[in-house]
């Protein structure tokens, strides 16, 4: 069985640019790049983008599309963004468009959500992966912010991405989710949570109280064929350096659990 690759989230080295995401995963030893359309112009160029991947050796392996709420003037309409972001995936060379489901007053648009994924991962040959969401909390209550759900379990979708910060923000069991939702996981970002608060933390894996090694070796011994992409939140970085031990450590973390750690890899480790 081949082993599962390890990719860097763009997202993960936020405030800086998406060249910097490039540059780090080459240097920490990743095997790839995950990029999130944001305002940024260079993530929404598909040869700049491909530019940089050559220049880095570090190929895209999804296209995050540009469906949260900081990106809502991103390439307009609601399902613009995800066609945008299907062509954008066949001309970079990747196969894998990371979304997230409709907000709750896009109703038009979630109304024919499921079957409309469906359609464009069919026409662009790509796979569509919905993400996890979790729920809004107003005045200590649940407030329904996405439709149909927040949680993909049960929805239906063909291809699925599974947030483990997201999971502990909603509270749920990330080990028990992958097993349901079997083979319909395609994706992964790799992160964590601590649960104790309503919100997104995108804590170090380890970090949080999800099972996060215990899913990994779950998914490296099953038939699980998509990316595990670490995803975390560095914004915090103190010092010059903090950000790649940051990702060094998510890295390291990852290749243990999936069991994927050799002489290269433990090397990298201890040169950094």
């Amino acid at each position: 069985m081949p082993e599962v690759p390890v990719a860097l989230s763009s997202a993960s080295v936020y405030p800086l640019s998406v060249h910097d995401a490039f540059a780090c995963a080459a240097d920490l030893g990743y095997d790839g790049v995950e990029v999130m359309v944001t305002n940024n112009a260079t993530s929404q160029e598909p040869q700049a983008l491909i530019q940089l991947s050559e220049r880095y050796d570090q190929p895209i392996v999804s296209i995050h599309a540009p469906t949260l709420l900081l990106t809502q003037q991103v390439w307009g309409g609601a399902w613009n963004k995800i066609r945008r972001s299907c062509a954008m995936a066949r001309e970079v060379g990747c196969d894998t468009v990371v979304v997230h489901p409709p907000f709750r007053w896009q109703t038009g648009y979630a109304d024919g959500f499921t079957i409309g994924v469906r359609d464009l991962a069919e026409e662009y040959e790509v796979h569509i992966a919905v993400e996890n969401m979790y729920p809004w909390r107003v005045r200590g209550r649940d407030a329904r912010a996405y439709l149909p759900h927040w949680d993909p379990v049960g929805q239906g979708y063909r291809d699925v991405t599974w947030d483990f910060s997201h999971a502990a923000t909603a509270r749920e069991d990330s080990l028990e989710a992958l097993k349901s939702l079997g083979d319909t996981v395609r994706h992964i970002h790799l992160t964590d949570g601590s649960g104790g608060s309503f919100r997104d933390e995108h804590l170090l894996p380890g970090e949080g109280t999800q099972r996060v090694g215990e899913c990994l070796a779950y998914l490296a011994d099953s038939a699980f064929d998509g990316v595990i992409v670490a995803e975390i939140s560095t914004r915090k970085a103190r010092f010059a350096g903090e950000r790649e031990e940051m990702l060094g450590t998510t890295l390291e973390f990852a290749r243990r659990h999936l069991g994927q750690l050799t002489d290269r890899s433990g090397a990298q480790q201890r040169a950094r």
